[in-house]
């Protein structure tokens, strides 16, 4: 009787206190719902986003120049004339189905998920939309634009002479003596280089020999070296004036200032290291990678590249087309950067276009004009114009 009595009780107890839990459970007036786990947006603190290269500006804005960003803000406003005129000049009666245009996004310079149309609408006197025989819409050059097509084509007839004397040079300067011929193709309008110069190439078999590779390539290589072509830009300017070319790079002798000299005698200390200047038409190949020489070589051919361009400007996509001809580092930005009396980088870290800045005036206008420079800011002109005055 006495278990019995025991098992009763111990059943009684729990059953008391599964039923004062239940009861604390359902009972209680009180709810944690409203207490607060999260701090509220508003209160969080804000992480400072960091920007990509993609958008970050090379330039702060008290070593910004203006005059030099505001020439890559016209070259985006012109982006679809000029990549349309190259691209329809290649094309059969020089037009395009409207369809197949709305496709050609790269190729024709319009922002992608725009309508082509607001594009040639934008440029009446130079683009026009029809109705071809077949009812779809094309679009194609006016007759006023035919007429600049073949002016243009006359200057570059005329210039030819000159575009050979630069590819010349890009030749020498290239560590092989030979340069694939795609790689000039696809920076032609840097050096005004016409767009048939590859069947221009047979006229001169003193100075170029085409070479068909094993995989198809086709290489363009150097048949003679001219003394008289490897002068650089830099060189010349040396004879003329010595002191402005003395200025125009720096290169601080290492713990330079322990010395504790002023201002005068650092200068003439660091003389030291820039000069002798090293001749981009001297093989860079064979300077070893990190030393000042090397260096030096690098910063004169970079010189000598932008010298032959029409604009005296190129973009990171043009110079990195030649980095295995021109033994260039992937640290040419940063090396550039170090150098801001000869050289200015505007647009964006991945982005960046490099000038050079003695070709400029303080207005931003090249002091000296070619003649395919001067077509091309006629046609910038005409372009904004919406009839013809």
């Amino acid at each position: 009787m006495a278990w019995r009595l025991l098992v009763t009780n111990l059943k009684s107890t729990q059953t008391q206190t599964l039923t004062l839990t239940n009861l604390l459970r359902h009972s209680s007036p009180f709810s944690t719902s409203f207490l607060v786990t999260k701090l509220p947006k508003k209160f969080r603190k804000k992480r400072k986003k960091h920007e990509s290269p993609r958008t970050k500006l090379v330039q702060s804005e008290p070593d910004r120049i203006s005059h030099f960003e505001r020439i890559l803000q016209t070259d985006s406003f012109f982006r679809f004339l000029f990549k349309s005129k190259d691209f329809l000049s290649k094309q059969p009666e020089h037009v395009l189905r409207l369809d197949d245009a709305g496709k050609l996004y790269r190729e024709l310079g319009f922002p992608r998920g725009r309508k082509v149309a607001r594009s040639i609408e934008r440029h009446p006197l130079l683009f026009e939309p029809y109705r071809h025989s077949d009812g779809k819409m094309w679009f194609g050059f006016t007759e006023f634009m035919e007429e600049l097509i073949e002016e243009e084509r006359e200057i570059m007839d005329s210039m030819e002479m000159d575009r050979v004397r630069t590819v010349r040079k890009l030749l020498m300067m290239s560590a092989n003596k030979r340069i694939p011929l795609t790689k000039i193709y696809r920076c032609r309008s840097v050096f005004g280089i016409p767009e048939d110069f590859r069947d221009r190439v047979s006229k001169y078999p003193d100075y170029f020999r085409l070479v068909v590779e094993d995989d198809g390539k086709r290489v363009l290589e150097l048949v003679n070296w001219e003394p008289s072509l490897a002068v650089s830009q830099l060189e010349r300017e040396f004879v003329v004036n010595e002191d402005k070319v003395k200025r125009m790079f720096m290169f601080p002798v290492k713990h330079g200032r322990d010395l504790d000299l002023d201002l005068d005698d650092t200068r003439k200390l660091n003389l030291l290291n820039t000069l002798p200047l090293v001749s981009p038409y001297s093989d860079g190949s064979k300077l070893e990678l990190w030393t000042l020489e090397a260096e030096k070589y690098r910063l004169g051919l970079v010189h000598e590249l932008l010298s032959l361009t029409l604009e005296k400007r190129a973009s990171i996509h043009h110079i990195v087309e030649f980095k295995e001809e021109f033994s260039l580092t992937k640290h040419t930005y940063q090396m550039l950067l170090k150098q801001p009396r000869t050289f200015y980088l505007a647009g964006t870290e991945m982005n960046w276009v490099v000038f050079l800045k003695d070709a400029y005036d303080e207005n931003g206008d090249l002091i000296h004009k070619d003649p395919q420079v001067v077509f091309n800011e006629k046609l910038r002109r005409y372009a904004q114009m919406q009839k013809m005055e």
